[in-house]
């Protein structure tokens, strides 16, 4: 102990270097404290933030999906009124000409947003959020505004040509066909008439346009009840 006395005595000049270097030493410690305490409060900050954005993504809104929905139900509308009435597809073949690239597109774009449509459980409106993930939102969305696209540029294109696009040989087929549905739809003739008719309406057909199997459908149960639908 006197030891040390008699050094801190002999060497007193050092204790100034010295404090210095332990005050500089322990003002650096208290900056990196400080540093530390204001890296957290950032850190915490950040993270809170990303928690709110997480949960904004994750709950898709009912009334964005519902309009969505809507749209795409819309839609399905405008494609059954084609799709129903085989005559009003003659005379706009076209929208089932599967040589035509819009058609062709659109059928495509159809498909595509049919597949992606939400299952009913996930597509439940009747809350403020669903359970639909807004990746799958935004890729269901995105298909529907292409399907409605892909719809009006189909129709534009087959309402300004109509049946201009066929050979004179398929026009006066789809003639035909046209004057046949009005056979097959004819309560007034006989139920052989009005089968023959049906047939020659698909013979008609055949290799001009792709008569939807809902349409098809329509027309044997205009034609009569009764009628079992046949295989092509």
């Amino acid at each position: 102990m006197n030891e040390i006395v008699d050094f801190a005595t002999n060497n007193w000049w050092l204790i100034f270097p010295i404090g210095a270097v332990v005050g500089g030493w322990a003002g650096s410690i208290g900056k990196y404290n400080e540093k530390r305490r204001k890296d957290k409060i950032e850190l915490a900050r950040i993270k809170a933030n990303a928690q709110t954005e997480q949960l904004k993504l994750t709950t898709t809104s009912a009334d964005q999906l519902r309009r969505v929905l809507g749209q795409h139900d819309a839609l399905t509308e405008k494609w059954f009124a084609y799709e129903l009435d085989l005559a009003t597809l003659i005379e706009y073949p076209l929208m089932a000409d599967m040589r035509e690239p819009l058609t062709l597109a659109f059928h495509r774009a159809r498909v595509r947003a049919d597949d992606l449509r939400p299952e009913p459980a996930a597509a439940d409106v009747s809350t403020t959020s669903t359970s639909i993930s807004p990746a799958d939102f935004a890729e269901y969305r995105d298909a529907v505004g292409d399907y409605a696209a892909a719809f009006d540029a189909a129709e534009r294109e087959a309402r300004r040509r109509k049946q201009s696009g066929f050979s004179p040989v398929e026009r006066d087929a789809l003639d035909r066909a046209r004057k046949l549905i009005n056979v097959a739809a004819d309560a007034g003739a006989t139920p052989a008439e009005r089968q023959a008719a049906y047939k020659r309406v698909r013979a008609e057909l055949d290799g001009i346009i792709d008569v939807p199997q809902v349409a098809a459908a329509h027309l044997e149960q205009q034609i009569a009840g009764a009628l079992e639908r046949r295989p092509d």
